[in-house]
């Protein structure tokens, strides 16, 4: 699915590309709309987890029992618990022992570059699957720039937009305008610019919900 301005439905989602019930969230809701054959509009939007967050990143697993408190038999049940939740939805989640979290302020500003010529997303989807799945470094300039040119873009321009970080201000304006309208916690789906779901709902939930959009258009 690629950006489709004209479609019956627009849903913003508010995430993060190292957030795993963001894919999930988004994977769920694409089957959703698959089964109710509702065209939809995606649009995302910026949200940092870790803001803070250090250049090199942190080992994942010292960084969620330092945040959250997660034992490592909790990581292990949790990590577990995603691989066959993204198998079942199409996506492969492949942990390792090594694996670290990344800031991604520069991952966003690529995306809202990529937003401006039509491939936001099919880069999200991408980077998606670079952290996730290939475990990448998303905070990296090389990276993000072959993930730009994996989904068609200049990679020459992708380094230029994070070398002078011309988007930047609108990013993190972004990332202003939705915590101050209450989202502290991702995914965050907005439809139709109206309807906010939180978390990821599954695929049975999102049906419900695109049900119920498709009954107030024919009203």
């Amino acid at each position: 699915m690629t950006d489709q301005p004209a479609a019956d439905l627009r849903v913003d989602i508010v995430s993060d590309v190292v957030c795993p019930w963001c894919i999930v969230g988004y994977k769920q809701l694409e089957q959703a709309l698959q089964v109710t054959g509702l065209p939809a509009a995606i649009q995302w939007h910026p949200f940092e987890l870790n803001p803070a967050m250090a250049e090199e990143g942190e080992d994942l697993r010292e960084h969620l029992a330092a945040k959250y408190g997660t034992t490592p038999e909790q990581s292990v049940k949790a990590r577990e618990r995603l691989t066959a939740i993204g198998r079942d939805l199409g996506f492969v989640f492949d942990y390792a022992e090594d694996m670290r979290m990344y800031n991604t302020f520069r991952a966003h500003q690529l995306l809202h570059w990529a937003a401006t010529v039509g491939r936001q997303h099919d880069l999200k989807l991408e980077l998606f699957g670079a952290f996730f799945t290939r475990r990448r470094n998303v905070s990296d300039a090389d990276v993000l720039a072959d993930a730009a040119q994996a989904v068609g873009l200049d990679r020459a321009e992708a380094l230029a937009v994070l070398a002078d970080g011309r988007f930047a201000d609108q990013v993190r304006a972004e990332e202003q305008f939705w915590t101050l309208r209450g989202i502290h916690g991702v995914p965050a789906m907005i439809f139709n610019r109206r309807h906010l779901v939180t978390g990821a709902q599954g695929v049975d939930n999102y049906v419900d919900v695109l049900r119920q959009l498709m009954q107030e258009h024919a009203a």
